[in-house]
């Protein structure tokens, strides 16, 4: 092979090394989201958000937590209906917070809350703006 070819496999060997670093550290917990503490620690708590893909509310209430939704429980109720059925979730979103005593008696937040309010509920700190 030719120099010029052996460069030319260098260069693309790494163009997609580069693209699969990135995109290791793009969905890493390297790099932390302004409201992964938040979102971890209404996980720590089990407070679950029911909902759907299609509702507007729902995704108002994710786009809030500015990527860090991903920690957040969550189920998408059109995907398992007996869960929130089971729950008494009849409107989108709802928040359920267990109290440790029966299904019954978990603490239900019905619409779109905001971070402010979910963080007085829970008593889990947003970080400061």
């Amino acid at each position: 092979m030719s120099k010029k070819t052996l460069f030319i496999i260098a260069l693309v060997i790494l163009a997609v090394a580069l693209l699969i670093i990135f995109a290791y550290y793009q969905d890493s917990n390297l790099v932390n989201g302004k409201y992964d503490d938040f979102a971890r620690c209404l996980a720590s708590k089990n407070i679950t958000m029911y909902g759907a893909a299609w509702c507007s509310h729902c995704l108002n209430e994710k786009n809030a937590f500015e990527g860090s939704f991903k920690y957040v429980p969550y189920v998408e109720c059109p995907d398992d209906p007996k869960k929130c059925l089971d729950k008494g979730v009849d409107a989108y979103p709802t928040w359920i917070f267990p109290d440790g005593l029966s299904a019954q008696a978990d603490k239900k937040l019905v619409g779109e809350q905001g971070l402010e309010k979910l963080s007085r509920e829970s008593g889990c700190l947003l970080p400061p703006k």
